[in-house]
């Protein structure tokens, strides 16, 4: 798929070259993945319409939104959005799974969540595949889910039951050196908060909300000193913003 890209140099470029290899593992962290994040947003800043995001994004965007799959060891997903978004399998195409393996990545990631309640959706497609991988950071009394997916439970007490942990746990564990965060807003905010995002791919889409109850990118307290970014790339499809931004380090 061809998009136009507007900066560093004007040019139309291809997706599949474009995306097909960042290089997000070669920049991990001693101690943690390398973290990207990817929303779709409206221009008045909604990530739902009636509680879902599907209805902001466009082609270009669900073409992202699967090449920035092939890109990583690992997906984080919070539950609520698991649920709302029915996950199912991660990469279905063959050609998106032969692509993880020519940069030297598993055919699929692994996915992640946090739910300190115990519960999860496992009436969700994901739950019912053999091939899905799924690590389940909780508390120490959750119950052992009964489910086709192969599901680790990592039982944490509350107090150190971070995402810090967590993430630190997939990098030392499961050798996890590059994650997807994609969503949702609660999930965004808490990363925020504790300093873990790398890069923000963010696609603006040429629409209005016009309020309403959606939440926005991130939820959650607001950051003492705001986040600063810099725009890596700005691209553009059939009006809409597909934006990549670097997280600016003190």
């Amino acid at each position: 798929m061809e998009f136009q890209r507007l900066h560093p140099d004007p040019a139309t470029v291809d997706s599949a070259e474009l995306l097909g290899d960042l290089g997000l593992g070669a920049r991990a962290h001693d101690e943690r993945p390398w973290i990207v994040t990817n929303f779709a947003t409206t221009v008045d800043g909604r990530a739902t319409i009636d509680g879902r995001s599907g209805r902001i994004g466009d082609d270009g965007d669900m073409e992202v939104f699967r090449r920035l799959r092939t890109q990583v060891d690992a997906l984080l997903i919070g539950t609520r959005t698991l649920a709302i978004e029915r996950y199912g399998r991660a990469v279905r195409r063959p050609e998106l799974r032969a692509a993880r393996e020519a940069i030297g990545l598993a055919p699929e990631p692994l996915i992640a969540t946090i739910s300190r309640s115990g519960e999860l959706p496992l009436e969700i497609p994901l739950f019912a595949e053999p091939e899905a991988d799924v690590v389940v950071f909780t508390t120490p009394d959750a119950p052992e889910p009964s489910c086709a997916a192969d599901v680790e439970l990592v039982r944490l007490d509350p107090a150190e039951l971070t995402l810090t942990r967590a993430l630190r746990w997939l990098r030392a564990e499961h050798g996890v050196r590059s994650l997807l965060c994609e969503g949702g807003p609660t999930l965004m905010g808490a990363l925020l908060h504790e300093r873990l995002v790398d890069e923000l791919f963010l696609t603006l889409a040429p629409q209005l909300a016009a309020g309403g109850g959606g939440p926005t990118l991130s939820s959650g307290p607001a950051l003492a000193d705001p986040a600063a970014l810099e725009l890596v790339w700005a691209l553009e499809r059939a009006g809409s913003l597909y934006l990549r931004y670097a997280i600016r380090r003190a």
